[in-house]
């Protein structure tokens, strides 16, 4: 897919009345970017079918297989890099004020409002719930078919969907106002964010990235921090390694090209930081991926 220049996807739906749109993504060449890094103000669910993805959401990356499912919550970022030579997942997109109701009620004041102010957040990988993977199927299925009464039979499969969810995979129960809040830190950081995608293996430093922020240097190494969970070196590096991972395991380029391609002119240096990142040295994960 072509690079977003902006962090913040516009997220346009087929229908505005219903908003809820379902997009069916494949693959077929390992190593492949499936989706950039970028966050949206809608709720997502990637529901893997068939292959293997890697993604990462704000610090945490996740590899996941078929059944396996990603949730991704108002204002995480996002990005995924395929796995395996075919991947295909089904992306779930939807605006949670499609469940809100005129009257407020128990369900609405303890639940769905929560959840569309993003006060309620959930766990990012979501495995073995029989629970969620039975609606999410009815849901795919309703919408693809598009039967007589079918935003009914899918507003159910939501409302089933998200009671599971809150039953077994809440994570987070952020403060009123503080969703407002981390979408303008993030608007404030996404040029730094853009910045260290496109120049990961340049020299960086954290003066020179705070001015691109209009920060000064102590509040933005805060937000960054808040906003992403990692200090900068940390993100930095962990940009870069997981670039070096891909070359690695997709590529013949030698270990060292590989290093200093990526912005380590230290092979030992390089060489310890990834087995710290990934639990294995470069050349043990050559070795399970060798080219010939």
């Amino acid at each position: 897919m072509d690079r977003n220049p902006a962090l913040l996807e516009p997220m346009d739906m087929p229908d505005p009345q219903f908003p809820l749109k379902l997009n069916h993504c494949r693959f077929e060449r390992v190593g492949t970017t499936a989706f950039y890094p970028h966050w949206h103000e809608h709720m997502e669910i990637l529901y893997i079918i068939e292959g293997q993805a890697r993604i990462s959401c704000n610090a945490d990356s996740y590899d996941v297989g078929p059944g396996e499912m990603i949730v991704v919550n108002c204002a995480d970022l996002h990005h995924g890099v395929c796995l395996s030579d075919r991947l295909f997942y089904y992306a779930v997109i939807f605006d949670p004020d499609l469940l809100h109701s005129n009257r407020i009620d128990s369900a609405e004041a303890k639940f769905i409002t929560p959840i569309v102010r993003s006060r309620i957040r959930f766990a990012n990988r979501v495995t073995g719930d029989a629970a969620i993977r039975d609606s999410l199927d009815e849901l795919i299925r309703e919408f693809e078919s598009k039967e007589f009464a079918y935003e009914l039979s899918i507003k159910s499969c939501l409302y089933r969907l998200l009671a599971a969810m809150l039953r077994g995979h809440v994570t987070e129960r952020m403060p009123e106002g503080e969703l407002a809040s981390r979408i303008r830190r993030l608007k404030q950081i996404e040029p730094v964010l853009q910045h260290i995608e496109t120049h990961y293996a340049e020299r960086l430093d954290v003066e020179t990235l705070a001015g691109i922020a209009g920060m000064s240097r102590y509040h933005f190494s805060r937000v960054f921090k808040e906003l992403t969970s990692r200090s900068v070196t940390d993100y930095i590096n962990f940009v870069r390694i997981g670039r070096c991972e891909q070359d690695l395991r997709y590529t013949n380029k030698t270990i060292s090209e590989i290093a200093i391609e990526n912005g380590f002119s230290d092979i030992y240096y390089f060489s310890r930081l990834f087995k710290s990142y990934r639990g294995v040295s470069p050349s043990a994960l050559r070795g399970k991926h060798s080219h010939g």
